[in-house]
């Protein structure tokens, strides 16, 4: 099977991510989409497996096979985890919906390590900049920022919530360069504190609920396996062209 047919055909959730989501956008901001999609299950018996990931077919469009999205969501990956809670959402089927409802299982202070590390890596990559360049590039700037308010909310609350609301415009005046790399840097050091103060103190459990999210796994695959249909690109079985992810 063709991966955009996978994409096409079989997607459980699809949303907007990016600036849009974050309620950063602007003229000209790219709209970036991101999915999931259930590979049927007579795939996975072929020698020759399901990828999982798959770009395209639209431009910005990156998507995952549900067990890789799910592998990335328990060990906290910020974007996965983002993508899990955008309020821009284009498409979602019934097992998209148990999806969404999983959200807090996958949750842990793990998000701490993770969404601090990330926010490191980024953090060396502007000072980099500014070494080479005289300058930081804003919009990663911002982008940080907006992260490392993300995390410490998260781990404060237990909720991740990724619209920036109130801090909108003054996330949009670091893009616009308006403020001084001193100042940037003052507000990213003071919220990766709040946020390392918060890890130990919120109500996020130490780890997610691995053994909710497998069962839902193994419950959707046993469901694909016997999903009637016509032969499948020469798996025969059980499953069609457009099996749960049918849009």
């Amino acid at each position: 099977m063709h991966p955009e047919t996978l994409v096409r055909d079989h997607t459980i959730y699809a949303c907007v991510m990016g600036s849009r989501a974050f309620g950063l956008a602007t003229d000209g901001s790219d709209t970036d989409r991101r999915g999931v999609f259930l590979a049927p299950t007579p795939l996975f018996w072929r020698f020759d497996k399901p990828p999982t990931h798959v770009e395209g077919p639209l431009p910005e469009q990156f998507s995952w096979e549900l067990e890789r999205f799910c592998e990335l969501a328990l060990r906290a990956n910020p974007n996965i985890l983002e993508c899990l809670h955008s309020p821009l959402v284009e498409h979602v089927d019934d097992t998209g919906r148990e999806l969404l409802a999983l959200r807090e299982a996958f949750l842990s202070r793990r998000a701490h390590e993770t969404f601090t590390r990330y926010a490191l890596g980024q953090r060396k990559k502007l000072e980099a900049d500014i070494r080479l360049h005289g300058a930081p590039r804003w919009k990663h700037a911002m982008h940080l920022l907006r992260l490392l308010a993300s995390a410490r909310d998260l781990l404060r609350t237990g909720r991740l919530t990724i619209e920036v609301g109130a801090r909108r415009e003054a996330l949009l005046e670091v893009k616009r360069g308006e403020v001084p790399w001193p100042e940037v840097e003052s507000r990213m050091t003071r919220l990766a504190s709040e946020a390392e103060e918060a890890a130990d103190r919120g109500p996020l459990p130490a780890e997610p609920d691995h053994r909710r999210v497998e069962d839902f796994l193994i419950r959707v695959r046993r469901a694909s396996a016997l999903q009637p249909g016509p032969y499948d690109e020469g798996v025969q079985g059980v499953v069609g062209t457009r099996g749960l992810g049918q849009r």
